[in-house]
């Protein structure tokens, strides 16, 4: 699986990705992910990216033309950086569709993602309207640029990926979601209180252990 982001900060993503899982499954070939910087792009010989909106407003808008010539460099005909028959193009926006679990197993099914990440007052609506197969939003906020939400969609998918967690039993879609205790069994934080860990969880009754897990993880699908 291989990510491709499009962004004014490619330093961004030195740290998460040079960390934890990440850093294992890259060390593997797992997963790839690349940060390119769009300033290499542009024909402005400032290097800019950005410019004021037709028809005023506050702020800057991403330009088209560096985008464009990003993504056209990535899929080019004999290139080797992407497999054109599996690639998604994905902008992010505060009016796109929401991520969910069903979202990250699809874009899973990809080998290239190109991720493209917005800043300013947005991006040239041309790039959503010809460049980006969709836009996705990670939530009903705004934020100051897509490279946190790439981080977000890079983890998400990555975890449908074989291999990136060692164990598909992992994956809390698979196992459910429920509250998890380790030892002691008894914590004091101060005098005169006690945090216990529920008794079933040291009973050994591992039927009933399901039961109770079961019970937290469909409680919680009722509230959604």
């Amino acid at each position: 699986m291989r990510f491709h982001i499009l962004t004014i900060f490619p330093g961004m993503f030195d740290s998460y990705m040079g960390e934890s899982l990440f850093k294992r499954a890259q060390k593997k070939k797992i997963v790839s992910v690349r940060a390119f910087d769009l300033r290499s792009f542009t024909k402005d010989r400032h290097k800019k990216v950005d410019d004021r909106p037709f028809g005023g407003g506050p702020g800057m808008v991403v330009k088209v033309q560096p985008v464009w010539d990003a993504v056209k460099k990535l899929k080019a005909p004999g290139s080797k950086t992407l497999k054109k028959h599996k690639t998604r193009i994905v902008l992010f926006s505060t009016r796109g569709k929401r991520l969910d679990a069903a979202m990250a197993r699809r874009l899973a099914g990809y080998d290239d993602l190109i991720l493209i990440c917005g800043r300013y007052e947005g991006v040239d609506e041309r790039v959503a309207e010809h460049i980006a197969d969709e836009e996705v939003s990670i939530g009903d906020y705004v934020l100051s640029g897509g490279e946190i939400p790439a981080l977000v969609l890079i983890e998400a998918v990555s975890r449908h990926v074989p291999g990136f967690l060692g164990k598909e039993e992992s994956l809390e879609e698979i196992n459910g979601s429920f509250p998890t205790y380790t030892r002691p069994e008894v914590f004091s934080p101060a005098k005169g209180k006690k945090w216990g860990v529920p008794p079933v969880l040291l009973s050994g009754n591992h039927k009933k252990i399901d039961a109770w897990r079961k019970k937290f993880d469909e409680t919680k699908k009722n509230r959604i």
